[in-house]
């Protein structure tokens, strides 16, 4: 079986739904089923990394690297399939949270540092 061409968010919401409508899972892809089924891949995202140090994590075998694609995917289509259930844009959404962050986090305050900006003295 082909992989199917998917070159847009748009592209890969529609594969998902249809890919959960030809099996009849609308019924189960309620919003706090969807949250939850997101939130187990994202868990076993953490899986290939375990007991890794920082170095090894950014240098994976190739059967290390392909578990990871593999939980990125399955996460992008959780999340997809999410957003799509709520009629949530991710791109839009996306823009709005960096134009948020960008105000939490300037640059010149955030600049080489990790505090989060509620605990930040600005002076």
């Amino acid at each position: 079986m082909n992989a199917p061409v998917i070159d847009s968010l748009d592209t890969l919401r529609q594969h998902i739904r249809a890919f959960a409508q030809a099996r009849a899972w609308e019924r189960f892809h309620t919003p706090k089923n969807l949250a939850m089924a997101l939130s187990v891949e994202a868990a076993e995202l953490l899986e290939p990394f375990q007991w890794l140090t920082a170095e090894q994590s950014q240098d994976l075998s190739p059967t290390q690297h392909e578990a990871v694609r593999q939980e990125i995917a399955d996460v992008l289509i959780y999340l997809t399939r999410l957003a799509d259930v709520l009629g949530i844009d991710l791109l839009e959404a996306a823009a709005d949270k960096l134009d948020i962050n960008a105000r939490k986090y300037p640059a010149d305050l955030a600049h080489g540092n990790a505090t989060k900006y509620s605990e930040r003295s600005d002076d």
